[in-house]
C-alpha cells in the first residue's frame, strides 16, 4: 500500500501566525517563517515537502483557512486525472 503525499498550499497574508499548522503536524513539514507577511505575522514554510503525508491537520485546524493540501499532481489515482 502506497502513502499518499500532499502538496501544501499557504495564503500568506491570510496567516496570522498562530502556529497550530507547524505544532500539530504529525510529519514536522513545516516551520514558521523568518519573513513577514502584509499583516505582519510570520507565516508558515513548507520545509519538508515530500514528509508530507496528506492528513488535512494543518488545514483542519487553522483558524484564518490560510492553508490547505492536495493530493500530489504525480499521486492522483488512474482515472481521476484533472479535465
Amino acid at each position: 500500500m502506497k502513502i499518499p503525499h500532499g502538496d501544501i498550499h499557504i495564503f500568506v497574508d491570510r496567516c496570522k501566525g498562530c502556529t497550530f499548522c507547524v505544532e500539530y503536524c504529525p510529519k514536522d513539514v513545516l516551520e514558521m517563517s523568518e519573513e513577514f507577511n502584509a499583516k505582519g505575522y510570520h507565516p508558515p514554510v513548507v520545509k519538508n515537502p515530500d514528509d508530507c503525508v496528506e492528513c488535512h491537520l494543518c488545514e483542519m485546524l487553522c483558524p484564518e483557512f490560510a492553508i490547505f493540501v492536495t493530493l500530489k499532481e504525480d499521486e492522483v489515482p488512474a482515472g481521476k486525472e484533472k479535465k
